[in-house]
């Protein structure tokens, strides 16, 4: 079993940053690929990036360049740094772990946080 807990959304101007953390409980989190993914208002969740066991990383177009993913296996926990926001990446953001490898297909993570809301004004 493993437990996700995110921190670090909030409000900001367009063209800020901020930094999400998740908090993963149990010994095993060397083990899980992480990954996140968004939710807007009326849209389905999406896919924005996920990263190995071994710290490889892979990103939706939309935010190359601007989010990075990263992980600290020693702290038990994922990370999202997110600079260049615009209004289009507000929503809600969740981490969520896979055991059998990085994907960007929701349903192979097994476990999710509860997410946390970043909203970025224009």
């Amino acid at each position: 079993q493993v437990q996700l807990v995110e921190s670090g959304g909030g409000l900001v101007q367009a063209g800020g940053s901020l930094r999400l953390s998740c908090a993963a409980s149990g010994r095993t989190f060397n083990s899980y690929a992480m990954g996140w993914f968004r939710q807007a208002p009326g849209k389905e969740r999406e896919f924005v990036a996920t990263i190995s066991r071994g710290g490889s990383a892979v990103y939706v177009d939309s935010v190359k360049g601007r989010f990075t993913i990263s992980r600290d296996n020693a702290k038990n926990t994922l990370y999202l740094q997110m600079n260049s926001l615009t209004p289009e990446d507000t929503a809600v953001y969740y981490c969520a772990a896979a055991r059998y490898g990085s994907t960007s297909y929701s349903p192979s993570y097994e476990y999710w946080g509860q997410g946390t809301q970043v909203t970025v004004s224009s």
